[in-house]
C-alpha cells in the first residue's frame, strides 16, 4: 500500500520547475550545490532551499565533505511517484479493456420502434 503522505511530498516537490530541473541534472550524476546553481538563474541560498524540499520528499540526498556539499538522486523517492502512476495506469487499462470487451461483444438486437396504436 502506498504511503499517501510520501506521494504528496514527492508530487509537491516535483510541482516546481526549478526542482524538476535539479532532479533532471542529478539524474546525470552527482553534483555539488554550487555546480547545480551555475545554470539556474537563482541565488545559491534559493538552490539550498529547493534542495531541502527535495531531501524532505526523499528525491535527493546531500552530504557534506569538508566545505563541499554533494547532491545525489535517490531512486527510491522516484519509485513512490512511479508506483502511484502505475496503479492509476493499471486501473485505467482494466477499465479500457472492459470497455473494449463490451464494445466487441455480441451485438444485442436493437429494439424495434413501438407502433403507436389508436386509442
Amino acid at each position: 500500500m502506498l504511503n499517501h503522505c510520501a506521494v504528496d511530498r514527492v508530487f509537491q516537490a516535483l510541482g516546481d520547475s526549478t526542482r524538476r530541473a535539479i532532479v533532471e541534472r542529478l539524474s546525470q550524476g552527482s553534483l555539488s550545490v554550487s555546480d547545480l546553481a551555475k545554470p539556474l538563474d537563482i541565488t545559491l541560498a534559493a538552490v539550498v532551499q529547493h534542495l531541502q524540499v527535495l531531501e524532505e520528499s526523499g528525491l535527493v540526498r546531500t552530504e557534506k565533505v569538508g566545505r563541499v556539499r554533494s547532491c545525489h538522486i535517490q531512486p527510491e523517492g522516484l519509485r513512490v511517484a512511479e508506483d502511484w502512476i502505475s496503479a492509476r495506469r493499471s486501473l485505467w487499462e482494466r477499465r479500457f479493456d472492459r470497455l473494449g470487451e463490451l464494445l466487441d461483444g455480441p451485438e444485442s438486437p436493437t429494439p424495434s420502434p413501438r407502433k403507436k396504436g389508436r386509442s
